[in-house]
């Protein structure tokens, strides 16, 4: 067993990917999240006509109290209208566009301000007539106008701030960081190959360099959780192509090696018992490996390789499109993954050999190493960082740009076309 290198220096990695409409066995990600910020939008445009109305009254009958026992329940009624009605329409795009935000609110005061006199007014014991209709109608300009207004501005204004405010907040993450790991199955030597000549692999070191691996992720402050083992598939301790996380949504992918996709069933099982996890799939035919997808930032590079295709893409476009990110495509074609060729630094450079990288102009910062094993990094934090051992100048390089970079030996995995971001998943 290989104990890590310090060489007062840090890693950090990037990573995580998507689906499509056929493939939803799982509710849709951000499905609790959507209604939340679908009901408060629309609560808080309910309750601002509400208070603007009485408010206008309260202030135009000279600040006098009797205001809100005469006219508190009626407007309470009306905003209550105007808070399903604006549901209704926000859950259904209303907030997509202005313009539709302006028809909706105008729509929705109308009709909340027209149900809510009727049946203030059918309480006090009067029946149908025509001078009742006359009445609701004429509120409009009247008794109503200002909730009318209210309710309008703020549908345009307040509903989308409010909605995008609730879909995207993250609740404030727990100290608590797991990494995925799997521990190498028993025929680790018949992994799937594709830019290297078979060698022989010793595995017996290769489980002492998988402890050594996991053992620098503990001692770095994360907690490591365990698939559960497969000894029958030999690439599942790869275990990044398996899944990958946008803030509390998993995508299972779907592997673009046959021999891989029972890799996903135990992953699930795992990321399951996760708390406060959403969990979404690539479904065929598309595919899709973890390895293939790349985060700086909000920026998702995914590789079109031999191991992802372009629906596989499509998908994951599809599933995060209403997420507050932005998919770009990368042409792979020298390496096994986009990982294998690029992985990015905290400050979002994106480093890679330039043997092994197809269009390094894609990257808005690109920053070439010396060797092909060094241009895998796992970020541990904003300054450590985890590399091979195989690449010693790439880890002064890094070194000497200010991260604290821990080195550890995965010969044995090298052999396989792994790397350091391969053999684990960041809970993040």
């Amino acid at each position: 067993m290989t104990s890590p290198a310090p060489s007062d220096q840090p890693a950090r990695d990037a990573d995580t990917p998507a689906p499509t409409e056929a493939r939803r066995l799982a509710p849709r990600p951000g499905t609790t999240r959507t209604l939340l910020a679908v009901l408060a939008s629309a609560g808080a445009v309910g309750a601002l006509g509400f208070a603007a109305a009485v408010l206008a009254f309260f202030i135009g009958n000279g600040h006098s109290p009797e205001v809100f026992s005469q006219l508190a329940g009626h407007f309470a009624l009306a905003g209550l209208f105007a808070t399903m009605l604006l549901a209704v329409s926000n859950a259904v795009g209303a907030l997509r566009t202005w313009f539709l935000a302006l028809i909706s609110g105008l729509a929705a005061a109308v009709l909340a301000a027209i149900l809510a006199t009727t049946a203030t007014v059918l309480a006090t014991g009067r029946g149908v007539t025509g001078e009742l209709f006359l009445f609701v109608i004429g509120s409009l300009v009247s008794l109503n106008l200002v909730f009318v207004l209210a309710v309008s501005l703020g549908e345009l204004w307040l509903a989308p701030r409010v909605y995008r405010a609730v879909r995207d907040h993250r609740p404030a993450r727990r100290e608590r960081r797991i990494a995925l790991v799997r521990i190498p199955a028993s025929n680790l030597a018949d992994g799937e190959l594709t830019h290297l000549e078979r060698t022989p692999v010793d595995a017996a070191r290769a489980d002492e360099q998988w402890d050594n691996y996991c053992a620098v992720l503990v001692a770095e402050g994360w907690e490591t959780v365990e698939v559960d083992a497969a000894p029958e598939l030999a690439d599942s301790v790869f275990v990044e192509d398996a899944v990958v996380f946008f803030d509390g949504l998993a995508v299972l992918t779907s592997p673009g090696a046959d021999s891989r996709r029972g890799e996903i069933e135990g992953v699930e099982r795992t990321v399951r018992d996760l708390p406060g996890v959403e969990i979404a799939r690539i479904e065929l035919p598309g595919t899709l490996d973890g390895g293939d997808v790349l985060k700086v930032g909000r920026t998702v590079y995914v590789g079109a390789s031999s191991r992802t295709n372009a629906e596989g893409i499509r998908q994951l476009r599809e599933l995060l499109a209403d997420r507050g990110h932005t998919v770009v495509a990368v042409p792979v074609t020298r390496a096994l993954h986009l990982k294998s060729a690029v992985t990015a630094l905290p400050d979002g450079t994106v480093v890679g050999h330039p043997e092994l990288v197809d269009a390094p102009t894609l990257f808005p910062r690109f920053l070439p190493v010396p060797e092909r094993e060094g241009v895998a990094v796992v970020a541990l934090s904003d300054e450590t960082l985890l590399m091979s051992a195989s690449a010693p100048e790439t880890a002064r390089l890094l070194s000497g740009l200010g991260y604290r970079v821990l080195t550890v030996d995965i010969g044995e995995f090298e052999k396989l076309e792994g790397c350091v971001t391969c053999l684990s998943v960041r809970v993040r």
